[in-house]
């Protein structure tokens, strides 16, 4: 992954977030996420845009086999669920999911939260960043720095301590495999249940 690629990925999310941010009809917690991660997307596309079809392997989509993307949704399901017995509540995640109600906005949520949102998360940070890192200084600072990044990306310190071991997991499945595929899946996995338990358990909707 080119450093320009990265270079342009950043100035295009200031941009875009500007703009977005001039624009943005409402401030409901739904919404503000829904352009933030769309600005990420569209950063990330204009960011390897040049690129052409070379981008897609440098990104890591190249097959990964069913055994580590099982691993590791099992193993991250198995990781989210130790984790979450801590009883460490993240604020953000309290106020994202107070704000949903009825079965539109549960179905919305688990679109945007549990399937778009990983998706962003994975292109910018297992894709982009990682492949920039494994380009210049090999797979295992590519694979710290991705980690160290993503946790931090969540800013409530609850939040990052929550994410980190799985940040380490998503990394060490891009490292393993060469490829976006098994975290992706892991990803998405994890979100969902985390929908999925706020609908169940905290009585949204």
């Amino acid at each position: 992954m080119p450093g320009w690629s990265l270079l342009l990925f950043a100035f295009a999310l200031v941009v875009l977030g500007f703009v977005a941010a001039r624009l943005l009809p409402d401030t409901g917690m739904l919404t503000v996420l829904t352009l933030f991660f769309s600005v990420g997307l569209a950063a990330v596309v204009l960011s390897v845009l040049p690129m052409g079809w070379a981008a897609l392997p440098a990104m890591g989509f190249r097959p990964a086999g069913w055994r580590p993307i099982l691993f590791g949704t099992l193993g991250t399901l198995g990781l989210s669920l130790a984790v979450s017995l801590l009883g460490i509540e993240v604020e953000g995640m309290k106020q994202v999911f107070s704000g949903i109600r009825g079965p539109k906005q549960i179905v919305y949520s688990l679109l945007l939260l549990a399937v778009f949102a990983p998706l962003v998360e994975e292109l910018i940070f297992r894709g982009l960043i990682y492949g920039w890192l494994a380009g210049r200084w090999g797979t295992t600072v590519a694979w710290i720095g991705s980690t160290l990044t993503f946790a931090a990306a969540h800013f409530e310190p609850a939040h990052i301590l929550l994410v980190l071991p799985l940040a380490v997991l998503f990394g060490w499945l891009r490292r393993r495999t060469d490829s976006l595929l098994p975290s992706l899946v892991a990803h998405i996995a994890n979100n969902a249940m985390a929908v999925g338990a706020a609908v169940a358990f905290e009585g949204v909707g």
